[in-house]
């Protein structure tokens, strides 16, 4: 019996070794060999026709200073749909015939729904459809760096999103995780040729696929789940890799988010991701499995990055290992132990690549306090219908400030 235990262990150990280390290996390999592919199909340069989709719920004020950045973009080949869900705010006018709001007569209460509607009411045919939150800004050269991409014939591209705001220890801890998945998640696959994970706004994806994508059986489906619908960027990005085609991660293409400023909204929003990661699981796993037999790499890490812990958990319960093995196997237990010691400089070390501004690096003291809120976030997920609110976003402040800054 003590055997099979011992056997049981190891395997689990191993599999939490590989994980944790996973990220750095990766990370080393990229600074080594990695490169970013960027060639030219179009000759001359095109200058691609973006519809910028901007979903608002309930405050349509807050898409005020996103609209204003838009309109400030270097490249000017682009349309604003902005759809006012169930909002009741005065008259957004002002702005010249690039920017159409709409709004829809009965409430929609789902994102993709109101991402849907916009496509319904496009001016004209576009080439790529850019989906943006209410409360991002988009730097005045993100426009211009996602035609780059879309230059070199990739279809969906994921634009860096960064913090908007900074002022509380929970939006500093929220930026940090931001900018680990930036790295490890986005621009490591990237430079070996992988697809980057797709953050939920801020990606461009050619207008052909995206509006096959929201003709998918998954969408229409999901859109009956309502809050227990799989979020609509995992959609995606599972509908692209299906197809093995590429995501890329045009890290000069800035957008700023929001940062969750409070316990309780760490709460609400990590209990909608996590239970959206879970719902993923078996997309993952799928992925996994066609990147072995195809085979293909793009698929294989794909499916390998998407299947990992959340960090809060792979810590967790790598360290639950770690004791444990103390009693069963002492040199498993030491290997899982280095494992989360190699993780967690990887962490620090990603940050430092990614620059990342001092109230981070201030806030890591209270990473335990983050952790705790996310912990307590798993048990909201039972009830999705109760207690899947959409986060309250309410600083507004343009994209000059944001800049300054």
């Amino acid at each position: 019996m003590r055997e099979v235990l011992h056997t049981f262990y190891v395997i689990v150990a191993e599999l939490f070794v590989a994980e944790l280390t996973f990220p750095f290996i990766t990370a080393l390999a990229a600074r080594i060999f990695g490169k970013e592919r960027l060639g030219k199909r179009y000759f001359p340069v095109r200058s691609f026709d973006f519809a910028c989709v901007i979903t608002a719920y309930r405050n349509i004020d807050i898409a005020r200073a996103l609209v204003e950045s838009l309109l400030r973009q270097t490249h000017s080949n682009f349309t604003i749909y902005l759809v006012a869900d169930d909002c009741l705010a005065p008259d957004f006018g002002g702005y010249d015939d690039r920017v159409v709001v709409l709004r829809p007569e009965t409430p929609l209460r789902l994102k993709i729904k109101s991402i849907i509607y916009a496509t319904q009411h496009f001016r004209h045919p576009h080439d790529y459809i850019v989906v943006f939150d209410a409360d991002n800004l988009a730097h005045p050269e993100f426009l211009q760096e996602i035609n780059k991409y879309a230059n070199a014939d990739y279809r969906c591209i994921q634009g860096q999103r960064r913090a908007k705001n900074l002022n509380s220890s929970y939006a500093a801890l929220d930026s940090l995780g931001e900018h680990y998945k930036n790295y490890t998640e986005r621009y490591v696959p990237h430079l070996l040729g992988c697809s980057a994970v797709i953050s939920g706004s801020g990606m461009a994806t050619e207008a052909e696929l995206y509006l096959e994508y929201l003709h998918s059986p998954e969408i229409a489906e999901g859109q009956h789940l309502g809050k227990k619908m799989l979020q609509e960027d995992k959609i995606l990005q599972n509908f692209v890799l299906r197809r093995d085609k590429k995501i890329a991660y045009a890290r000069k293409a800035i957008l700023y988010d929001e940062k969750v400023d409070s316990g309780r909204a760490v709460e609400t929003q990590r209990s909608r991701w996590l239970y959206s990661y879970f719902q993923n699981v078996p997309n993952a796993m799928d992925l996994i499995w066609k990147g072995l037999t195809k085979p293909s790499f793009n698929q294989l890490y794909f499916g390998l990055v998407t299947f990992a812990l959340p960090m809060f958990m792979l810590v967790g319960l790598g360290a639950v290992v770690g004791i444990l093995g103390i009693a069963i196997s002492p040199h498993g237990s030491e290997a899982v132990v280095a494992a989360m010691l190699i993780f967690i400089f990887n962490i620090l070390w990603c940050l430092r690549l990614e620059k990342a501004p001092p109230p981070v690096w201030k806030a890591i003291w209270l990473v335990p306090l983050f952790i705790w809120r996310q912990f307590t976030g798993l048990f909201k997920m039972a009830d999705p219908d109760k207690n899947f609110r959409p986060t309250e976003h309410k600083k507004m402040i343009s994209v000059d400030e944001v800049l300054e800054k």
